[in-house]
């Protein structure tokens, strides 16, 4: 399994959602490495990547919280009903990576 959380510099949500996204793997029992890739060119990232703003975590090349929007942002990303500003919901974490985890048992 592939997890990458992408961010820009100075982010305040990375630290936390990277804790957030090794709490679940852990508690989950999955074994995964985190890639974790600084976003330094806008152009780029938001519009060869799909990078909707900072942090994105994607799990086998797939954003989490993807949606139909192509718009990319260099900037902070909200995430409905989350608890926290900027950092993702547990259980949109968690239903992710046993998704994928199913996946690659398939």
């Amino acid at each position: 399994m592939k997890v990458e959380v992408l961010y820009i510099a100075n982010c305040p949500s990375h630290p936390p959602t990277v804790k957030l996204l090794k709490d679940v793997l852990a508690a989950e029992g999955i074994k995964a490495e985190i890639t974790e890739v600084l976003v330094a060119d806008e152009q780029i990232m938001t519009t060869r990547f799909k990078f909707r703003g900072s942090p994105t975590i994607r799990i086998n090349g797939l954003d989490i919280a993807e949606d139909s929007s192509n718009v990319g942002a260099f900037a902070c990303r909200l995430y409905p009903c989350s608890q926290q500003a900027g950092v993702p919901p547990i259980e949109l974490v968690r239903r992710a990576l046993l998704s994928a985890r199913e996946g690659e048992i398939s």
